[in-house]
């Protein structure tokens, strides 16, 4: 079908571009952990909890996040949410001691709160099925992005201007981009002036091989107990705790185990993020191909996801074994890029399954990504503290990697039929 207009990938762009600023806000504080535990006497633990507090906050709003957006659309939403998280990072430079740092990062969780069932929802009506993983891998490439582009410039801001400085300074883009959002953006394509008529034809055809099941009903109690929806938060909140870990105390980790100082560790750590980033839009590619090759979500998503997390947990456990700087940066690279590889499948099972209600059942998801991200900076500065070294917080991560391969393995089966009263649904009924 010839397409006069490309104005989907517009709306990407746009996804992929405040994801990527979404993260840097998000991590900008793991370059300030060095000054703040100078300028306050923080302990690992005590950073571990102001961390933590940020997946509290996120926890709480996630899922409402994802119903308001399904309600309100991401149009409305989206920029609501940018512009307050983006004010609550600017107040992080105005924070003077453990108790406002704590309550600033809990704000900025409960403000991120729509971000990931805003983009679940608007690529679930701006792409075709055969594209949504490419364009999610697009969007979720800003994550590793993110801390190949800020880790250079937020650790040149701290150390030539302060923290305090470096948080009003990138607290002025996400502002911005939600006016930006507001213009371009409709919730339906049908609404934007700017696409094409054969341009939304092209949205709006399926897979071919894919045989859909009229009206099917999607509600919370599908969301809720479908066992591959389950499944895929049981290994999402695994994935969570590794991307909690790593954006927040790799900084930490380099310092004090090689002693660099903040400056080189940003440049260091645009290795394994610039594999991350390789690696999840492969990932995104190969998850689409099979898809529109053999119409299975199994096989498109979930295999791609337990093979990648496979690998990943067993380069954490050889990095926890290494203390050499060079092998370090492989282990982690590896480990990351493998780890971050599925990142889009697990969003692609959310919309293939519950493609009407793709914003709540995201909103699920990224609750258990918050619990992750309160559970991943506590524990890994408590088991610092106690031992001394990251060595042991590396092999609990792999240990939650690997239980996530297991319950993929044996639950994640999103196109087998499911009942929900007396209806039989399926992931094609639900698309």
């Amino acid at each position: 079908m010839k397409q006069t207009t490309h104005y989907r990938w517009l709306i990407t762009f746009l996804i992929f571009f405040i994801t990527l600023i979404n993260f840097i806000d998000r991590s900008a504080i793991s370059f300030v952990i060095a000054p703040l535990k100078s300028e306050f006497q923080f302990t690992d633990t005590q950073f571990g909890m102001i961390l933590s507090a940020f997946g509290l906050g996120y926890m709480l709003l996630t899922a409402i996040g994802g119903w308001l957006v399904d309600k309100y659309g991401p149009r409305a939403m989206w920029p609501i949410a940018a512009i307050t998280w983006s004010l609550c990072v600017g107040s992080l430079g105005l924070a003077v001691g453990f108790w406002s740092f704590i309550g600033i990062r809990f704000l900025l969780g409960l403000t991120e709160g729509p971000h990931f069932p805003a983009m679940s929802r608007s690529i679930s009506k701006w792409l075709p099925p055969k594209e949504r993983a490419r364009a999610l891998s697009l969007g979720l490439v800003a994550i590793p992005l993110s801390s190949v582009i800020g880790a250079p410039i937020t650790s040149y801001l701290v150390a030539d201007f302060g923290w305090r400085i470096m948080f009003f300074l990138i607290s002025s883009v996400g502002i911005l981009w939600g006016f930006v959002w507001y213009f371009l953006f409709r919730d339906d394509p049908k609404d934007s002036r700017r696409v094409s008529e054969n341009e939304l034809a092209y949205i709006n055809t399926e897979a071919t091989n894919v045989q859909k099941v009229p009206n099917a009903h999607i509600n919370w109690k599908f969301i809720l107990s479908h066992p591959a929806l389950i499944a895929n938060n049981i290994a999402y909140f695994a994935f969570g705790y590794m991307l909690f870990f790593a954006t927040l105390w790799l900084p930490g980790y380099f310092l004090s185990k090689y002693g660099l100082n903040l400056k080189s560790v940003g440049w260091y750590l645009t290795i394994p993020w610039l594999t991350g980033a390789l690696f999840l839009k492969i990932g995104g590619i190969i998850s689409d191909k099979v898809y529109q090759k053999t119409g299975k979500s199994r096989l498109a998503r979930g295999h791609l996801i337990w093979v990648t997390q496979l690998l990943a947990a067993i380069f954490f456990i050889c990095l926890s074994f290494t203390s050499t700087l060079g092998y370090s940066i492989l282990f982690l690279s590896l480990g990351i890029g493998f780890g971050m590889m599925p990142q889009s499948a697990f969003f692609s099972i959310n919309i293939d399954v519950a493609k009407e209600k793709a914003g709540s059942a995201q909103g699920i998801t990224s609750s258990c990504l918050s619990l992750a991200g309160i559970i991943a900076p506590l524990a890994t500065g408590w088991l610092v503290d106690l031992t001394g070294s990251f060595n042991t917080a590396f092999l609990l991560l792999a240990g939650m990697t690997l239980v996530a391969v297991v319950v993929v393995i044996l639950f994640l089966h999103p196109d087998r039929e499911y009942i929900v009263g007396k209806k039989k649904l399926s992931i094609q009924g639900a698309s």
